[in-house]
C-alpha cells in the first residue's frame, strides 16, 4: 500500500472524532447492501476468525501456540466450505444470495484450497460480514455456533453427515 493510501485510510478510520472522543461513523452509516462481496468477506472473516477464537478458549485458556494451531485449522477454506455445504439449505434466500455474489467474486485462491472450497468460503465469509454489518449478531452467532460445531466435529471424525 503506498504510504498516501495508508494515510488516507488512516485519516478516514481514526481522523473523524466527536468531541467526547467517539468516532463520527458507526455501523449504521455503513450499507452492506452495497459493499463489493470480497470487502464483506474481508469483515466475515474476522468475525468467524474472532468467534472460533472466543469459543476456543471454552476448551483451552493457557496455550496460546494450541489455540492458534487448531484456532487456523477450524477457520480453513476447505472446513468452511465443508460446513457451509451443511447448513446451506437452513439459510434464507437472501443469505444464499449473498453466498452466490461472494463465490462470484473474483479473488486470487491460495494454493492451500481448491478453487471450489476457496470460492465457498469467501461466500460463506461474505455473509457473516453482511450479517454482522447490519447488526444482526443474532443471525451471525447461529450460523458461526452451528459451522462451529460441524467443523470441530469433522475435526475429530465425528461426521454429521
Amino acid at each position: 500500500m503506498k504510504f498516501d493510501q495508508f494515510e488516507f485510510l488512516t485519516q478516514q478510520t481514526f481522523g473523524q472524532i466527536n468531541s467526547d472522543g467517539s468516532p463520527t461513523m458507526r455501523f449504521a452509516d455503513i450499507l452492506p447492501d452495497r459493499l463489493h462481496p470480497l470487502v464483506l468477506a474481508y469483515v466475515g472473516d474476522a468475525v468467524f476468525n474472532l468467534y472460533v477464537r472466543t469459543r476456543l478458549l471454552n476448551f483451552e485458556q493457557n496455550r496460546v501456540r494450541v489455540l492458534h494451531g487448531h484456532g487456523a485449522k477450524m477457520v480453513s477454506a476447505t472446513l468452511q466450505a465443508y460446513a457451509l455445504r451443511q447448513v446451506e439449505q437452513e439459510l434464507t434466500e437472501k443469505e444464499r444470495d449473498i453466498i452466490r455474489r461472494g463465490r462470484n467474486a473474483k479473488a486470487n485462491v491460495p494454493k492451500s484450497a481448491s478453487v471450489s472450497d476457496y470460492r465457498s468460503s469467501t461466500g460463506f465469509e461474505a455473509l457473516l460480514g453482511y450479517l454482522f454489518l447490519e447488526g444482526n449478531n443474532v443471525r451471525v452467532n447461529d450460523i458461526a455456533e452451528r459451522c462451529f460445531v460441524i467443523i470441530s466435529r469433522k475435526l475429530t471424525n465425528i461426521d454429521e453427515s
